[in-house]
Formats: structure tokens, sequence, C-alpha cells
């Protein structure tokens, strides 16, 4: 992720956190989206997600500020819908994280690592989280979870399987 130049300027000088109650995520299922999943923290609260932000110059001249959620592989009880993952970062890691002026990007890529296997759960729900004008709490009820055939992995060739990407 070091290399990459989209990266390099903001992992230098603006890490942000993202507090989130979780995330959603989809068993593929063949070419179909598959199964959705609400992927939260068995303890309950929010976590926060490695982030980060920039600005954007467009050619015109004017400026849009983008951000985006780091993700890693998934930790043993996600791996089973999905290869990749935000990455948490701890609490007591939130200054550390934040600090992008003693501690270079190499001081906190320790940080970005899949959260423990036991940390989340993984709750089926419909597929009314598909869909952006479902807004409510229903889209986080439980759903029922469809037979899924195997899941193949999916990878980009020449891809590293331990390269940071964004979520």
């Amino acid at each position: 992720m070091l290399e990459k130049a989209s990266f390099k300027t903001a992992m230098r000088h603006r890490r942000a956190l993202v507090p989130a109650s979780g995330f959603y995520e989809w068993q593929q299922s063949g070419a179909a989206k598959g199964q959705p999943y609400w992927i939260r923290p068995k303890r309950g609260g929010v976590v926060a997600f490695a982030a980060l932000v920039e600005t954007y110059a467009e050619p015109g001249g004017s400026e849009m500020d983008t951000g985006a959620i780091l993700t890693t592989r998934a930790n043993a009880g996600i791996a089973h819908i999905h290869d990749r993952m935000p990455a948490v970062i701890e609490e007591r890691d939130f200054a550390r994280w934040l600090d992008c002026r003693t501690q270079e990007p190499r001081d906190v890529l320790d940080l970005l690592k899949p959260a423990g296997p036991d940390f989340f759960e993984a709750i089926p729900v419909s597929d009314l989280v598909n869909k952006v004008a479902n807004t409510g709490p229903e889209i986080q009820e439980r759903g029922i979870v469809w037979p899924q055939p195997e899941k193949v992995r999916r990878q980009k060739p020449g891809a590293d399987e331990n390269q940071m990407t964004l979520f």
C-alpha cells in the first residue's frame, strides 16, 4: 500500500477513523449478488475503521474531499462470506493511528490487520439492504439463509493477498 501513489500522501498526512456499528457484506453465489450479512461486533457498540482522506483536484480547478476505508484480508470468522474486511483500529491505538506528525506510515502498518476471529458476528439479512431507498431498522432484521454453492476465491491477476485495498 505504501507504494501506491494514490495512497502515499494520504497515508503520511491524512489518516482518519470512521466510526461504525458494523458493515454489510454479500456472500457470493456465482453471478448473483448472494446472501447479504450484517456484520457487527459481538460485544455491540461502535468500532473505528482505518481510513484515509484526500482532496481531489479536478482538471477544471474545483476540489472534492474524498475518503476511503482501508481493508485487509478477512479473519477466520468472516472468510466464508468474503475475502476482505475493514481494518479495525482498537481504541488504545486511536492516537497512534491519527498521529501523522510523529508516526510514519511504516510505524502504523501493524495496525492494519484483521480483527480477531471472534470479534464480529455475521447476521444474515434480507436483500432489503441492497436498495438505497430502504433506510429503516428492518434492513438489519434476521433474514433467511439460502444454501450457497462453494465459493470460488476471487483475486486480481498479479494481486498480493497481503496488499491493502479500498473497501
